[in-house]
């Protein structure tokens, strides 16, 4: 995990990898949970006995419950010690789910600063994020995430 002393210090880091997060393990219950949340009961998400016979072979997470974990994967690759007020998810360009997330998969993020601009009270940063398996393939998410850091 990268640290850093202030925003001037993260700023000077941009073009370098942060760090990694912590494997993560993505049950059938994180899946039935985000179903419920979101109304998405698709069978290839919810439906273990059906899914079996899918062109995954079983249940696969939701591309969108890929994409919200990145916020809790992050906060282990990267953090700003001083100088914050606050920060505040300003969204996401060019989002992509190369490969599903079959379930009892085990994940991790990688974060990258790709650039950091200043806007008024603070800056903007955009930190590319590749969710990748333990087992290895295509990355199963890569967003570039914006975030506003304001001091």
């Amino acid at each position: 995990m990268a640290t850093f002393a202030s925003l001037a210090e993260f700023t000077a880091a941009v073009g370098t990898e942060l760090g990694s997060s912590e494997w993560l393990t993505v049950d059938q219950d994180r899946i039935n949970l985000f179903a419920e949340a979101t109304g998405d009961h698709q069978w290839i998400h919810v439906d273990p006995e059906r899914a079996a016979s899918g062109p995954f072979g079983t249940t696969i997470a939701h591309g969108y419950l890929t994409l919200s974990l990145i916020p809790v994967l992050v906060k282990e690759c990267y953090s700003i010690e001083g100088g914050i007020r606050m920060a505040v998810n300003y969204g996401s360009d060019k989002v992509r789910f190369p490969a599903p997330v079959p379930v009892g998969s085990t994940i991790r993020a990688t974060a990258e600063l790709v650039s950091v601009d200043e806007v008024p009270g603070g800056v903007q940063a955009v930190v590319r994020v590749t969710v990748s398996g333990k087992d290895g393939g295509k990355p199963h998410c890569v967003a570039d995430t914006i975030t506003r850091f304001y001091a």
